[in-house]
């Protein structure tokens, strides 16, 4: 059971730490506040996993999930720390609106269970993708250095020090396989640190400064703040939490042979949703079940809910050593730069395998995925694009998974909702004439 519930954490350990480090950094935080936001995430991801895995009343899906801090949140979090005055409120501000969006999500669970249909993959595969996209930019910066104004800054030391990791990455997937193969990006990690010590780019002095033992104290970064903006893109990014949620439901369901039904569904989002709404108490973020450790269940055929709370435990107690959390702070930014690309790259990939499964044969959908896919890369390609608007909108727009799934959704009511238009069962192509210009000519 010990080595199984290691073997989860080892495969999410990445994903959980990437998002407080991106966010941490775009927030300013020092060394030492950056280890202590790393490990109050690591202990809410313990937390929710307990809540996913063991439940009590009507709370969990008691399936082998492990929980952790999304992805969708932190393309949104970073446009609200952009978007605040001061950095300082920042941290507060996110935190306000993650502890709202969990309690209007934990309140609409047992009605989002059956509002599903609503969210085809048609929109959770475009929203999937956006989010990778948009998390790469966060890779290609590390990849260039820590800090934008520093003599070395995209140098080639740096840039050769990411492609290194990434070629590990690469070599590992490649030619491991089972418990090795699974932990690629965490080993890659490792090696690139390690090769960096000679270049002068890993600093130990957080891990010197760390104590052994810590508790996340309650809101360590200031009382939670309320704004309406910043709580409406943290809503947006719930409902795509809570529809990554439901089809891991569906999948895991299926995998260990208990198939998932509406009650099932509706506790395991209660779950989440109560995780995410607790976690800021802790200094953690939005929580979500983690999708790469359904392929090792599926991978190992260990299918115990318990090993998975065992993980969990794993989770709280590295939580509780800082000295453990501090570990993540030593990886210098270009080698974390090298990983993310596999690792974000990975979360679009992702998104594209749903595509695939959304019907692209028919004008519609390709015509949701096209303005959608447009919409939300909007801030990334044109970051000033919504430069006349409101500070308190571009939390919002300035968000492009946020402005990606509301377009999405409103899209697919439109084209696959309301009236039932017209379905073609042949895709016409913007580059192609249609069967009369064709004839004209």
């Amino acid at each position: 059971m010990a080595t199984s519930g290691l073997q989860h954490v080892a495969a999410m350990y990445a994903g959980v730490v990437a998002p407080p480090l991106i966010v941490g950094a775009a927030a300013g935080l020092s060394g030492t506040d950056l280890t202590f936001l790393t490990g109050a995430c690591l202990f809410t991801a313990g937390l929710a996993t307990f809540l996913q895995t063991l439940g009590f009343w009507k709370i969990g899906a008691r399936l082998p999930f492990v929980n952790g801090v999304t992805f969708a949140g932190v393309a949104p979090m970073t446009a609200i720390i952009a978007s605040a005055k001061d950095k300082s409120d920042a941290l507060p501000m996110i935190f306000g609106a993650v502890m709202v969006a969990g309690l209007l999500g934990f309140l609409a669970a047992p009605v989002f269970c059956k509002a599903v249909r609503f969210f085809p993959p048609v929109v959770t595969g475009t929203v999937i993708t956006l989010i990778g996209v948009s998390l790469l930019p966060v890779a290609f910066g590390w990849a260039q250095g820590p800090d934008p104004a520093a003599h070395d800054y995209g140098s080639t030391t740096n840039l050769t020090l990411a492609g290194i990791t990434l070629l590990i990455v690469l070599l590992l997937r490649r030619f491991t396989r089972g418990f090795v193969k699974q932990i690629a990006v965490l080993l890659g990690l490792i090696a690139g640190t390690l090769i960096a010590i000679p270049f002068g780019a890993t600093d130990f002095s957080p891990v010197a400064s760390a104590d052994l033992i810590g508790f996340p104290t309650p809101f360590h970064f200031g009382a939670p703040q309320f704004h309406i903006a910043a709580i409406l893109s943290m809503c947006v990014v719930m409902v795509v939490s809570m529809t990554e949620s439901t089809a891991d439901m569906l999948a895991l369901g299926e995998i260990v042979e208990r198939p998932s039904d509406e009650r099932t569904i509706a506790a395991g989002l209660r779950a989440d949703t109560l995780g995410s709404a607790l976690s800021p108490f802790f200094n953690g973020f939005m929580c979500s079940a983690f999708a790469q450790n359904i392929g090792l269940v599926a991978m190992t055929r260990i299918r115990s809910r318990f090993v998975v709370a065992f993980g969990g435990g794993f989770l709280v107690l590295m939580g509780l050593c800082p000295a453990a959390a501090s570990l993540i702070a030593v990886v210098p930014r270009p080698v974390l730069g090298g990983a993310g690309v596999v690792l974000f790259g990975s979360v679009a990939a992702s998104g594209i395998q749903t595509l695939v499964r959304a019907g692209l044969d028919k004008d519609n959908n390709v015509l949701i995925v096209a303005v959608s896919l447009a919409i939300g890369i909007v801030p990334i390609t044109a970051p000033d694009f919504y430069h006349a608007f409101p500070d308190t909108a571009r939390i919002v727009l300035d968000s492009g998974i946020s402005t990606g799934c509301v377009t999405a959704v409103l899209l697919n009511l439109v084209f696959n909702h309301l009236g039932r238009s017209r379905d073609a069962q042949d895709v016409t192509h913007p580059m192609e004439a249609g069967e009369e210009l064709a004839s004209v000519q």
